[in-house]
């Protein structure tokens, strides 16, 4: 805690807590802090205050994960650190999932961070006005395979989508990256999700807003906010995930991938469309803007 005091005191702090007060807050003397400060840092103090730094960035970006989530974090970034002492400064820290002990049943969802701006409205004149989004997953022989995908109100085409082996913040972004790509970077387009901890993380957040995107949310527990996209997840569910077993994380990804592009975009004609695939209906909106031009 001696090194979040000199944080807090430093000259150059954005908001600047005398000793004194954060002594006391924290619980501990100034005589204590001040002796702390008159010896050097050891090599390993300086270590864990780093690594308590970098646990903190990754606990913002993915609040649901515990320390071993936190463990496999490290481990991707190249450090070697043992799930053990992970733990011990996670405690040292105050860093906990958001997702505590299962007293309850259900967890309450977080607060939004975005109006509804859609209001069950899934209809739109043209394409890159609305957007829905949302994460899916299912069970390999090796583990959870996740899915975020987003995807066109007006031609139901899948812009967008990424898929890992973890439900983080950076599987949304990553998404949102690859649909903003591939739309040729649309500007004011309307983004829809629920308000999962991904869509409400503060690495999304910021996501749309560098891209100039609107966000938006549903309400707690209504599943009817955002039913367009449940419905083409309902569809992904009876096509390729519960056709068979899959053995593997890569044999299930190439099968979600092959469905999409393969089928779903360019030989499943919707009614809504105009019993044309989403590939036709877009060549067909394309068309006629170029004409309009």
């Amino acid at each position: 805690m001696f090194p979040l005091v000199r944080e807090m005191a430093a000259t150059g702090a954005r908001v600047r807590v005398p000793v004194a007060v954060a002594c006391r807050v924290l619980g501990f003397s100034e005589q204590a802090y001040y002796q702390w400060l008159k010896r050097p840092v050891s090599a390993r103090e300086a270590e864990e205050q780093h690594l308590i730094g970098v646990l903190r960035k990754l606990h913002i970006d993915d609040p649901e994960g515990g320390y071993r989530v936190l463990a496999d974090d490290l481990h991707d970034l190249g450090y070697e650190v043992s799930e053990r002492r992970v733990w011990c400064l996670c405690k040292v820290a105050g860093i906990q999932s958001v997702i505590t002990k299962r007293k309850r049943r259900y967890r309450r969802a977080g607060a939004p961070v975005g109006d509804d701006l859609v209001q069950r409205d899934f209809t739109a004149s043209g394409l890159n006005e609305k957007w829905l989004v949302d994460i899916t997953e299912h069970w390999t022989g090796e583990g959870r395979l996740y899915m975020c995908a987003f995807k066109d109100v007006c031609s139901n085409r899948i812009v967008g989508y990424a898929i890992d082996t973890r439900m983080k913040a950076s599987l949304a972004v990553r998404a949102l990256q690859n649909a903003v790509m591939q739309r040729g970077y649309p500007q004011g387009v309307i983004v829809h999700s629920d308000r999962g901890s991904q869509f409400r993380s503060r690495k999304f957040q910021k996501a749309l807003k560098r891209y100039k995107l609107k966000g938006s949310m549903g309400r707690v527990g209504a599943c009817g906010d955002n039913a367009a996209m449940e419905s083409f997840f309902s569809l992904l569910q009876k096509n390729v995930l519960d056709r068979r077993p899959w053995r593997t994380r890569q044999e299930l990804r190439l099968a979600i991938v092959s469905w999409i592009e393969g089928k779903y975009h360019r030989k499943r004609r919707q009614r809504r469309l105009g019993k044309l695939t989403p590939v036709e209906f877009e060549a067909i909106m394309m068309d006629a803007v170029g004409l309009a031009a």
